[in-house]
């Protein structure tokens, strides 16, 4: 990046956080710019871990800013040619708002490497993180493989999360040879800081939200060791009867509408020491619960599985971020040290290429291994009669792609749990960062037509995320929203969604998921949503609601309530319009019972190709309209009973 360039991003960072002459400024908020937190220069880095046809792209955009006049233009004057951009087509418009909105990240989100706080986070009573504790000796010790490594094994799982470590556990109880590949990286609890950018570049899929390919919704994933289990919110909600009654009777998953499913519930439930006594509601969740009372929706606190004897509220709101009090029962802590125990094995930082078969029937994995801590790499291969596949309804498809087996529907019917954010302004400091960012919930409508429906949740808080996700206007108008941050309560809307997306490949053979909400039920049901959300703030006592979307649709006290929510149904489901976000990615690799239809069978081995079985929320026939996690387990847990029940340990297992 040449000086010019640089130049224009420390403009936009001051056009985005602009100075703003205040009387009244006990904190230093409205006199701090974007480039005087160093905004510009973590956009800088950011842009150049791009791949070099977006940053060559985005360079092109920065040159072109600087022939407009822009490093010389006035405040008004650089919004208004950023606004511009949209004029020059789609790809400027996205260009434009992808450097505004990682100026506003980075400016909100970053701490100050000495103080380790941000001088922005006064202002909104947010205390951050704290120090984080010394560093200890990591307690797993992953394979270390030189190049052209090739192990040999009973079963390899690809994917540590929910679902393979789960079937891990199981396999290796069994006496089987397990190996783990984990594409992201290995983190003890000691290593978290549980700052919101140091965890999405280290514990996120691809370092962060990442929008479909047709940017109509940014995703949210877990990678690493633990994968979405490190970085979850806990909550513990187990599998609707309709949902359960539909995946029997439509798609053939036998016995999971009846006890014999109960038996997996229970036993996940167990594992995870899942309670209800670590769901302190924070004032959000306060909010969301008086609203409902008064409305007479019905409103629970939320299950979750976490040690009540390391649970601290203090702590529990950066869980998200990782949990470095060791409360929160991830897969790290329960199934995969389960596995470990009985001898498993894993290799992290090795992304699995491709699955090898022979003769029609799986024959193991040809991976690539690079770890960035050490600067080695090279090609892995595991050989092995089963191969598990459960690295996530985006990542698993692309490998089943990649390697040509799983049929017609490997990609297809990808669902999100679509959300749309809608927050109100409350008299009161709300302390959002406090307590879990899901402690309740409002279930009144889970069940609105069909068996698809919504639940009204509440969100992690988190400074950098907030700022790029409040649509800008004006860097004044942007400022203010954000000065006003600790009085906020954001309620979203999780639709059971009922139509789909799907995921393909790209060029280098990497995924690409699309989604756009069109299904009428969907729109429906997040209509209904959207007027949900509305009311309850406004039951709750708002004195202002704003909707995360293009322009922050606004009603104040006075304002007809009616109105206002017939006017964010005119808004578009799609990019421009509300900023969806989805951190529920399920059903690409689905079970059923038909091969033209389905990905797997209904116990999760593949209808055309023996020994690969399906073990996450890819296999999901449908969307849960729950948070996944238990459903996983459970799922998981049934496949690795029928795994095991055809796969007697070989001589590698008792070597």
């Amino acid at each position: 990046m040449n000086e010019v360039q640089r130049e224009v991003l420390r403009a936009i960072a001051d056009t985005a956080v602009p100075r703003v002459e205040r009387a009244d400024d006990p904190d230093g908020f409205w006199a701090l710019s974007g480039s005087d937190v160093g905004a510009h220069e973590g956009v800088a880095q950011a842009v150049a871990q791009l791949p070099e046809l977006q940053r060559e792209g985005l360079g092109q955009l920065l040159e072109g800013l600087a022939h407009m006049g822009f490093l010389g233009a006035s405040q008004r004057s650089r919004e208004q040619l950023l606004r511009n951009l949209a004029a020059l087509g789609p790809q400027a418009a996205a260009g434009a708002q992808a450097l505004i909105g990682l100026s506003l990240f980075f400016a909100y989100g970053i701490p100050d490497p000495q103080t380790g706080v941000s001088p922005f986070w006064a202002a909104f009573g947010y205390p951050g993180p704290g120090a984080p504790p010394e560093p200890q000796p990591r307690t797993v010790t992953p394979l270390a493989p030189e190049d052209d490594a090739v192990y040999e094994a009973d079963a390899v799982v690809i994917g540590s999360g929910a679902g393979g470590a789960v079937i891990a556990a199981a396999l290796a109880h069994a006496g089987q040879r397990v190996i783990v590949l984990e594409a992201g990286g290995l983190y003890d609890e000691s290593e978290f800081n549980q700052y919101e950018l140091w965890a999405y570049q280290n514990l996120y899929w691809r370092g962060g939200p990442n929008p479909t390919a047709d940017l109509n919704v940014s995703l949210y994933a877990g990678s690493g060791y633990g994968g979405g289990t490190t970085i979850n919110w806990t909550n513990c909600l187990r599998t609707k009867p309709w949902v359960r009654e539909q995946w029997a009777r439509e798609h053939g998953l036998e016995g999971l509408d009846g006890p014999d499913f109960d038996r997996h519930l229970d036993a996940v439930w167990e594992r995870l020491s899942v309670n209800d006594g670590c769901s302190d509601l924070n004032g959000s969740q306060e909010l969301m619960k008086a609203g409902a009372e008064r409305l007479g929706w019905s409103f629970k606190a939320i299950t979750r599985n976490i040690d009540a004897a390391r649970y601290s509220p203090e702590t529990a709101g950066f869980i998200g971020f990782g949990d470095r009090t060791g409360a929160k029962q991830s897969t790290a802590r329960t199934y995969l040290a389960d596995a470990r125990e009985r001898g498993a094995d894993v290799i992290v930082r090795c992304f699995a290429e491709r699955v090898v078969t022979e003769g029609g029937r799986a024959a193991g994995v040809e991976a690539a291994y690079a770890d960035p801590e050490t600067g080695r790499s090279g090609r892995v291969t595991v050989r092995a009669p089963r191969v598990v596949v459960a690295c996530g309804a985006l990542e698993s498809p692309a490998l089943l792609l990649r390697s040509g087996i799983g049929g017609p529907a490997v990609g297809h019917n990808l669902r999100l749990h679509p959300c749309t954010a809608v927050s109100g302004q409350y008299s009161d400091d709300t302390r959002a960062w406090w307590g879990a960012p899901h402690a309740g919930l409002v279930d009144e409508f889970a069940d609105a037509e069909d068996g698809y429906g919504f639940l009204i949740e509440a969100t992690q808080y988190a400074t950098g995320t907030a700022a790029a996700a409040i649509p800008f206007v004006s860097g004044a108008g942007h400022k203010q929203a954000m000065s006003e941050l600790r009085f906020g309560a954001t309620f979203i809307g999780l639709v059971r969604d009922h139509g789909a997306g799907h995921v393909t490949l790209d060029e280098a053979g990497q995924a690409v998921p699309w989604y756009s909400l069109a299904d009428p039920l969907d729109v429906r049901n997040t209509h209904r949503a959207l007027e949900a959300q509305v009311r309850l703030h406004v039951a709750a006592g708002a004195r202002r609601i704003t909707a995360l979307a293009g322009g922050m649709p606004e009603w104040r006290v006075g304002d007809d309530v009616d109105r206002y929510v017939q006017r964010l149904q005119r808004v578009p489901l799609r990019a421009g319009g509300f900023r969806l976000f989805a951190a529920h990615q399920m059903g690409t690799c689905r079970m059923g019972h038909d091969p033209q239809t389905s990905v797997a069978n209904p116990y999760g081995e593949l209808h055309d190709t023996p020994g690969v079985w399906i073990g996450d929320a890819s296999a999901f026939p449908t969307s849960s309209g729950t948070n996944p996690m238990i459903t996983i387990m459970a799922l998981a847990h049934r496949t690795g009973e029928a795994i095991v029940a055809g796969a007697p340990a070989t001589a590698a297992a008792s070597a």
